[in-house]
């Protein structure tokens, strides 16, 4: 039973939609719409409540590159939530590559280190209850068809968990697309640390798969969006590459509501080669997503970059 809910990235595409759909449910009492602001917060609540006859939706301001402010977020938080659903990512912006205060890259910043937080906060305070969901991609363990490579470990030590997290990986060449998979790889492998550590729990991967109609790609230059939006989208919906919105949200209402489907400390999504279809097990496909010593290994390398808040 899912009661209350966080979703972060909540006020547009898929985190919407997915607050859309688990207001749905009968047993939802509460929905924290995560936001980078009030404004959008709150349009985001007006169009849900319009959409579902339901005033269930609650503004929570958090922005995933900002740490303070996640912790904000958590201290401002005026009850224990059941599931939290980590929505908000992305491409990084314009410069994903560049580096952060934390010393981490833009894209590692946006879809890792403040999730990373989140969750660290959350568990400190109690506020937690049941279930994490962690927003991932088939990208984790490469989609050749999409000219994304699997991302392969040299050693998988702590060091070279750092070197994908800082940038230092990539060289002077650093590449979004390329670096958006390993990001992805690396919170997966956090996430199934942390259901070894919190056996009582569930800490789950999901990728919503190929969705048209997200804000991934609106970062990126103006002329390519059009292009993505209006060219590449529309032929991969007809040809079956890609599925609704309203699909891919439901990725995470399903993984939130089927735990005896869905285990913890698992990475769901399509299966090979596609990003669409019935979500299998990606360990099946991708055995290092079980090796628990890079799970470790991951789990340390990102706390490295998290420094402890300043106190008075």
């Amino acid at each position: 039973m899912v009661k209350n809910i966080l979703i972060t990235g909540a006020n547009s595409g898929l985190g919407k939609d997915s607050a859309r759909q688990f207001a749905l449910l009968n047993d939802t009492e509460k929905i924290y719409i995560g936001a980078r602001s009030h404004a959008k917060a709150e349009a985001a609540i007006t169009e849900l409540e319009q959409v579902t006859g339901k005033s269930i939706f609650e503004a929570a301001i958090i922005d995933t590159t900002d740490l303070d402010g996640v912790r904000q977020a958590v201290a401002n938080l005026p009850e224990q939530i059941d599931t939290l659903i980590m929505n908000a990512g992305g491409m990084g912006g314009t410069t994903p590559g560049a580096l952060t205060s934390e010393g981490v890259t833009q894209i590692f910043a946006s879809n890792v280190l403040g999730h990373v937080v989140l969750v660290d906060e959350l568990l400190k305070a109690n506020k937690l209850t049941q279930s994490a969901i962690y927003v991932g991609s088939e990208a984790a363990r490469g989609v050749s068809r999409m000219g994304m490579a699997r991302p392969v470990l040299s050693t998988g030590s702590v060091d070279e968990f750092v070197s994908l997290a800082d940038g230092s990986y990539f060289g002077e060449k650093f590449d979004g697309q390329q670096a958006y998979g390993w990001v992805k790889y690396i919170a997966t492998l956090w996430m199934s640390s942390l259901a070894r550590q919190y056996p009582n729990m569930r800490f789950l991967t999901v990728s919503p798969g190929g969705t048209a109609g997200t804000n991934v790609f609106s970062m990126l230059p103006a002329p390519l969006v059009f292009i993505l939006k209006n060219a590449v989208m529309p032929i991969m919906m007809m040809i079956g590459m890609f599925h609704s919105l309203e699909t891919g949200a439901k990725r995470y209402v399903d993984v939130a509501i089927d735990t005896a489907t869905y285990k913890s400390g698992k990475f769901y999504a399509s299966p090979d080669p596609g990003v669409t279809g019935n979500m299998v097990d990606q360990a099946t496909i991708m055995s290092d997503l079980d090796n628990e010593t890079y799970q470790n290994n991951a789990n340390e390398a990102i706390h490295n970059f998290i420094p402890q808040p300043v106190t008075a």
